[in-house]
C-alpha cells in the first residue's frame, strides 16, 4: 500500500517547479492533493490526474487569510479532510541579489509578506480542521541559507530563519492536539525557474557545489525523501524539526 493512502494534502506554491515535484510525490503515495498557487496550476493538475491521482488545482494568494481558508475549505469539500499542509509558496527566484543596503523597505516588506505571513496564515487555516481529526501534518519549508548566513539576500534568508523559529512554537502548541509540524530546509536546489537563470546565479551554484559533502548539484527529487517521511505516519513522533536536504553543505 501507497503510505499516504487515504491522506489529504495542500501544497502551496505548487504551479511549477519544486511544489509541483512535491505535489506529484505525494500523489504518487497515495494522497489526494490540492494544489494552490497564484499562478495556473492546470498543467500540474492535469500531469497528475493522467497519471491516475486525485487532484484539484485552485488560485491562491497566501498573504490573503481569507484565500487561506477558502482554500482549505475547498479541499475538504472536495475530499473531506486536510491532513497535510507543504507551506510551500515563496518568493526566492525572482529576487535581485544585492547588499542589504541596497534592499528598500517595501521589497522587504514583500519578501516577508509572502515567505513568513504566508506560512502563518496557511497554518492557521489548516490546523482547525486537523484539530476535529487529532490529527495533521504541517511541512514547512525553510532553507539552509539560515545556517549558513548566505550573503545578498538578507530579506529571503530573514523569512525563513522566521519560518524556522515559527515551526518549534507551533510544534509547541500543536502538538497535544496530535499535529505535527517540522521544516524541511533544502540547499540551492536546481528547479526549472533556477536552471533558467542559471548564468546569473553562478556564484551560489558554484558555492553549493564546493561546500557539500556530496559533489553534484541538488535537483528537486532530493527532497522528496523527507517529504513524504513528514508527511507519513512513519514521522507522528517528530515534531519541531527541521531536516537540512543539501548533500551535506551544513552538518549540525
Amino acid at each position: 500500500m501507497a503510505r499516504l493512502t487515504g491522506k489529504t494534502a495542500i501544497v502551496t506554491g505548487a504551479a511549477q517547479g519544486i511544489g509541483a515535484v512535491y505535489a506529484k510525490a505525494l500523489a504518487q503515495e497515495g494522497a489526494k492533493v490540492c494544489l494552490s498557487d497564484i499562478l495556473d496550476t492546470a498543467p500540474a493538475v492535469d500531469a497528475i490526474r493522467e497519471a491516475g491521482g486525485d487532484v484539484i488545482g485552485m488560485e491562491t494568494d497566501v498573504t490573503d487569510m481569507d484565500a487561506c481558508e477558502a482554500m482549505v475549505a475547498e479541499t475538504v469539500s472536495a475530499f473531506g479532510a486536510a491532513d497535510i499542509m507543504v507551506t510551500n509558496a515563496a518568493l526566492f527566484a525572482a529576487l535581485k541579489r544585492r547588499s542589504f543596503l541596497e534592499i528598500d523597505g517595501d521589497e522587504w516588506d514583500k519578501v516577508m509578506s509572502i515567505n513568513t505571513r504566508g506560512v502563518f496564515n496557511c497554518v492557521k487555516a489548516a490546523a482547525p480542521e486537523m484539530k476535529k481529526k487529532g490529527y495533521g501534518k504541517i511541512i514547512n519549508i525553510s532553507s539552509s541559507t539560515i545556517y549558513s548566513g548566505v550573503p545578498l539576500m538578507l530579506h529571503y534568508v530573514a523569512s525563513k530563519g522566521a519560518v524556522d523559529a515559527m515551526t518549534k512554537a507551533l510544534a509547541r502548541e500543536l502538538g497535544g492536539d496530535g499535529i505535527t509540524v517540522n521544516t524541511i530546509a533544502p540547499g540551492f536546489t536546481m528547479s526549472d525557474q533556477i536552471e533558467a537563470q542559471r548564468d546569473n546565479l553562478e556564484f551560489y551554484v558554484n558555492l553549493s557545489l564546493n561546500s557539500r559533502a556530496v559533489k553534484r548539484e541538488q535537483m528537486p527529487d532530493d527532497l522528496l525523501g523527507a517529504l513524504i517521511f513528514l508527511a507519513s505516519p512513519e514521522s507522528d513522533f517528530v515534531t519541531g524539526q527541521a531536516i537540512v536536504v543539501d548533500g551535506g553543505m551544513i552538518m549540525h
